[in-house]
């Protein structure tokens, strides 16, 4: 190869080297970590905080929200006391966005197999409980009755639940009877009937709340390229057709369409 010409005093100048394979790793690998983080906005690890819509949404970690004048929730000490906890982490103070700052007024909900009933148990392992006279409590290790409630979602006001013991009566928030106006409401499962102090918000985490965990399953799915697609089928494939095997990813039945499309090439090359 002829070199150029060259004179003595000229500067020298360095070519610009094409991009490596090293290179192109590197800006693959930073789209990837962009793409990654595009997938964790909806991970299924969504530690977030929605509202319960049905009894059925209601599982995981929960946090029960009470009707009280100054948002609280229902929460309770190592000893088992049951107590009113005020609510700091809330948007404009709005108890439909509250969201938990205290570990002690964090329930996990779970529906006995078998049952239409959950139980709640505490930050400390015990279970919350309501007795025959009423008492609250979180001391029982185990299962009965008494730790056993229905969640009831109210007739007329979407989004709140009423907590029913299996004596169907009804926790709820009692002002306090103290002459000190900083005396904390009373919290009781006495109750005969619904009314605004048995009405109860629950708040839960996103992942454990069924519609939404579907949405992110559907979604992860859905996530295949048109080439992964075109080299399982083994040719260029139509916009119609990408869709309908993207869509048979989300309902189960892949797989067959897949089929379906290898076939029809065979009958194209020899048709």
């Amino acid at each position: 190869m002829v070199k150029p010409l060259s004179f003595k005093g000229d500067k020298k100048t360095k070519k610009r080297k094409r991009a490596t394979d090293a290179d192109s790793r590197d800006r693959e690998a930073g789209s990837s970590q962009v793409q990654r983080r595009d997938d964790d906005a909806v991970a299924p690890d969504d530690d977030s905080w929605v509202s319960a819509d049905v009894a059925t949404d209601v599982a995981g970690p929960v946090m029960i929200v009470l009707p009280t004048d100054k948002a609280s929730a229902l929460a309770c000490d190592p000893n088992g006391n049951v107590f009113a906890m005020p609510i700091e982490n809330m948007v404009e103070a709005n108890p439909a966005s509250a969201e938990p700052h205290d570990v002690r007024m964090v329930w996990i909900a779970n529906k006995i197999s078998g049952t239409d009933n959950f139980r709640f148990k505490s930050h400390h392992g015990r279970y919350l409980a309501c007795d025959k006279i009423g008492a609250l409590s979180a001391t029982s290790e185990a299962i009965s009755p008494l730790e056993c409630f229905n969640v009831i979602a109210t007739a007329d006001t979407p989004g709140t639940f009423q907590l029913q013991t299996l004596r169907e009566t009804l926790v709820t928030i009692k002002p306090s009877t103290s002459s000190k106006s900083s005396a904390p409401a009373e919290l009781r499962g006495d109750e005969d009937k619904i009314t605004f102090n048995t009405t109860m918000r629950i708040r839960m985490q996103a992942r454990f709340k069924p519609k939404l965990r579907a949405s992110k399953e559907e979604k992860a799915l859905s996530k295949i390229s048109r080439r992964e697609l075109e080299d399982a089928v083994g040719r260029r494939l139509h916009e119609d057709e990408v869709k309908v095997l993207k869509k048979a990813r989300r309902e189960g039945d892949y797989h067959e369409r897949l089929l379906d499309l290898k076939v029809k090439n065979r009958h194209d090359k020899f048709g």
